[in-house]
């Protein structure tokens, strides 16, 4: 297993591995080279949006990110005990997410435990390629997906083309607890 710190120093490596320079990186995804670097560094936490992008720069699945070795078999049992939690407190957005099948390499779907604060300091709307479900498991999220709005309460699930500008925050005095799936073609 790896912890979050390993995390900026594993995309380092592999970044190193293909020969890529901070530049290259940047000029593909968009990011600063500072910003980047902060990345590498352990000194800024990479929301699940970003580590797609840079996964996809750097021409891996982002599995390779979080796993220390890499697994061919052709199924995985992450056990509780394996979680990560890459906690988000110090950031302006305060969620905390879990990869649930970081072991399980050259997947097509990224699942996490995603939790969002009572009151985020700041909105992260995100935007990419594929599709996502939410599966709220506690409290209640107002969903925003374009210009519509949904409350999502406990049980319910909410499937969209992730292509299109979304973010969820909690409703009322709890934090919201989902199973969040993200699906790429790549």
């Amino acid at each position: 297993m790896i912890d979050e710190t390993a995390i900026g120093p594993k995309i380092k490596s592999l970044r190193l591995e293909r020969g890529l320079n901070l530049q290259d990186v940047a000029n593909t995804t968009g990011f600063t080279k500072g910003y980047l670097s902060k990345v590498e560094n352990s000194k800024k936490a990479p929301p699940v949006s970003t580590l797609l992008m840079l996964a996809k720069a750097l021409g891996v699945n982002i599995s390779e990110i979080f796993s220390e070795t890499e697994n061919k078999a052709p199924i995985t049992l992450v056990k509780k005990s394996e979680h990560i939690t890459m906690a988000r407190d110090g950031t302006a957005f305060g969620y905390s997410y879990e990869p649930l099948a970081h072991k399980f390499p050259l997947r097509h779907m990224d699942p996490y435990i995603l939790t969002l604060p009572v009151k985020p300091r700041q909105r992260a709307v995100f935007q990419h390629k594929g599709e996502e479900i939410l599966l709220v498991l506690e409290g209640t999220m107002r969903f925003v997906y374009g210009d519509k709005e949904f409350v999502v309460e406990e049980g319910d699930c909410v499937y969209f083309d992730s292509s299109t500008p979304h973010f969820g925050m909690a409703e009322g005095s709890k934090p919201v607890k989902c199973v969040m799936v993200i699906y790429s073609e790549e």
